[in-house]
């Protein structure tokens, strides 16, 4: 299926590793010139390099920015901008979980990362996807944004994440901007949580697979970025507003 990316400006946000790389790479099979961003600028480079090389033409841009920070995520739209010409796609994928502090401290720092973060991108992004014609944001969430699991500070701002795509979904349609949210399951990758896990303790992670994935295995990062790319295309041009789960039948939630 030709998902007509070809020559699109993309950012993918937090894709120096893990399900955000593997997300840069579709957009770049796909042919669209693509952003990627992460704080530390060694692992960003050696990414985007692996990206250029896999290329048949799309181009890659690396900025290394605090998203947390105007400066940058400015940065961030400011280099898109400049390299292509404008943004077309917006993927919120760049979000941690806070532990190391007081309760309190973990869900504002966990709620600046995973709401206020992607919410600033956005509105900075906004002109551009409203003139794109085709613009589409996709955030990533969780399964865990939907129903209890994980800890508390992750649980609740990803659920608020997926309030907020819900909202502004509403909203931005107007403008002919499409919102919608990812909420994968449990996604194993080297370097990764779930990757760690089943090489710590192979044992267990088999014992919980099947308690808690129908499907019989963990996700991968290429299953996520696939339903991503979707999501972000002319294909999916009457999809607003939606949570699209990626789990293998991992969550319970009726909704």
């Amino acid at each position: 299926m030709d998902l007509q990316l070809d020559g699109r400006s993309v950012i993918v946000t937090g894709a120096s590793r893990g399900i955000g790389r593997a997300i840069a790479a579709a957009f770049v099979a796909e042919g669209a010139n693509v952003t990627i961003c992460a704080r530390g600028g060694d692992v960003l480079e050696a990414t985007a390099a692996a990206l250029r090389a896999a290329s048949t033409g799309a181009r890659v841009e690396a900025v290394a920015a605090d998203l947390t920070t105007e400066a940058g995520a400015v940065a961030v739209l400011d280099g898109a901008v400049g390299a292509f010409g404008g943004v077309d796609v917006l993927v919120n994928n760049a979000g941690a979980t806070v532990r190391d502090g007081s309760i309190v401290q973990n869900f504002t720092r966990s709620f600046e990362l995973n709401v206020v973060a992607p919410l600033r991108m956005m509105e900075l992004a906004r002109p551009y996807l409203q003139t794109s014609g085709q613009g589409a944001v996709v955030n990533i969430s969780s399964i865990y944004g939907r129903e209890a699991g994980g800890p508390p500070q992750y649980n609740a701002t990803k659920s608020a994440q997926i309030a907020m795509t819900k909202a502004l979904a509403l909203e931005w349609i107007r403008d002919g901007i499409r919102v919608n949210n990812i909420a994968p399951g449990s996604i194993a990758f080297e370097g990764g949580s779930w990757g760690r896990r089943v090489e710590e303790d192979p044992e267990a992670m088999a014992s919980f697979v099947r308690e808690n994935i129908p499907g019989g295995r963990f996700g991968t990062v290429q299953e996520v970025a696939r339903a991503v790319v979707f999501l972000a295309s002319p294909a999916a041009s009457w999809v607003v507003g939606a949570t699209l789960n990626v789990d293998g039948g991992q969550s319970r939630s009726n909704i």
